[in-house]
């Protein structure tokens, strides 16, 4: 089997294998867990629930993120807050605002819109690629990390870790021919798909239902989100 037919296996069945086994598993995680149902009102509301799903949102993403010594989430780990903000930036910016992903999406839906400069988003991803390993040797020697670290989490970081480095590599054309790396690059994104639905990484989808459930919650028994 030739370097082409490899690439051609990896951007084709594979591809299209990983992705709909990727859509269909979040689907059915997301499913099993609305099923579960919603717990009902059995005392008058104190608050507005959909004042507390507002103001959650709006903290967990503007407010939060940008104003450190909130709940003094800088001060207890500066490390773990700059590194895992930066890593989630960069991930946004390379997979949402990075030409070549938005081309992908067209293809699939026929959906474009507006990217970022090649520079910028290859900062992006430096940066990224950066954030990542100093997280990993910080998972590695922080006695708490190190303790509830396992490894699915181990796993998780090397299955992210790989397709940032390898898009990475083929960009800049290192380590091989372009063939050869964008083979590397498109096999580690279709095993990083079918991974997330079977993982924790799936989170970057319960994420908006959990915050949204917690700021209903708080919104209904009338306290500060």
């Amino acid at each position: 089997m030739n370097q082409q037919t490899v690439l051609e296996f990896a951007r084709g069945p594979f591809f299209y294998f990983a992705l709909l086994f990727m859509l269909f598993g979040l689907a059915y995680r997301l499913f099993s867990v609305i099923s579960l149902g919603w717990s009902k009102n059995r005392v008058p509301n104190k608050g507005s629930q959909a004042k507390g799903v507002f103001m959650t949102f709006l903290k967990g993403v503007l407010i939060w993120p940008f104003i450190p010594w909130v709940k003094n989430t800088f001060t207890r780990n500066p490390l773990i807050y700059i590194g895992g903000g930066l890593f989630h930036l960069s991930l946004f910016v390379v997979i949402i605002l990075g030409t070549p992903h938005m081309l992908v999406t067209k293809s699939l839906v026929g959906v474009q819109w507006a990217t970022l400069p090649l520079p910028i988003v290859d900062f992006m991803a430096a940066t990224g690629i950066i954030a990542m390993l100093i997280l990993l040797v910080n998972r590695m020697i922080h006695p708490v990390m190190k303790l509830i670290s396992g490894p699915a989490e181990y796993l998780a970081w090397l299955f992210v870790f790989l397709p940032m480095i390898t898009g990475y590599m083929m960009t800049h054309h290192i380590g091989g021919s372009y063939e050869s790396l964008f083979t590397r690059h498109m096999i580690t994104v279709d095993v990083l798909m079918i991974w997330i639905p079977l993982s924790r990484l799936s989170h970057f989808v319960f994420y908006f239902f959990s915050r949204a459930i917690h700021g209903q919650e708080f919104g209904k028994r009338g306290v500060a989100v």
